[in-house]
């Protein structure tokens, strides 16, 4: 599989951490969106598309993000078993990949690829631009 096109769009306004979002083609013909280019503490990361988890209501069965007090449906109390500002490890548990690389290799090429081509597109100073992966 070889990634066909990227797409970067930075964000408006110096937000401290997010930087752009990426758009990934690959052989034309699977894109994924939303892919975060991320300023950590050493250096920049991706984060790839992800969206809240949610559990059932037991008194309704409406789906509730995880962590939610009440139900956004029937107002009943939900059930708070764990303290996601306290536990790290659970704070990630809130939020599940959309798309995501199985093989540490591919994860590490899929990052590079995207970095260069967030480094050419803040280096060109124009606005969105599109990056032709091939253009090595």
């Amino acid at each position: 599989m070889e990634i066909t096109e990227i797409r970067v769009f930075p964000k408006e306004g110096q937000d401290k951490k997010l930087k752009a979002y990426a758009t990934v083609t690959f052989d034309h013909v699977f894109v994924v969106r939303n892919i975060k280019i991320i300023q950590g503490a050493a250096a920049l990361f991706i984060a790839m598309p992800s969206r809240k988890v949610k559990n059932s209501c037991s008194k309704c069965g409406v789906k509730n993000e995880v962590g939610s007090r009440y139900c956004n449906h029937c107002a009943a109390a939900q059930p708070q078993n764990r303290n996601a500002e306290t536990d790290p490890v659970d704070a990630k548990a809130d939020h599940r990949d959309m798309a995501h690389p199985i093989t540490q290799e591919f994860r590490d090429y899929l990052q590079k690829k995207i970095l260069d081509a967030y480094t050419k597109e803040i280096a060109s100073g124009r606005p969105v631009s599109k990056f032709d992966a091939g253009d090595d």
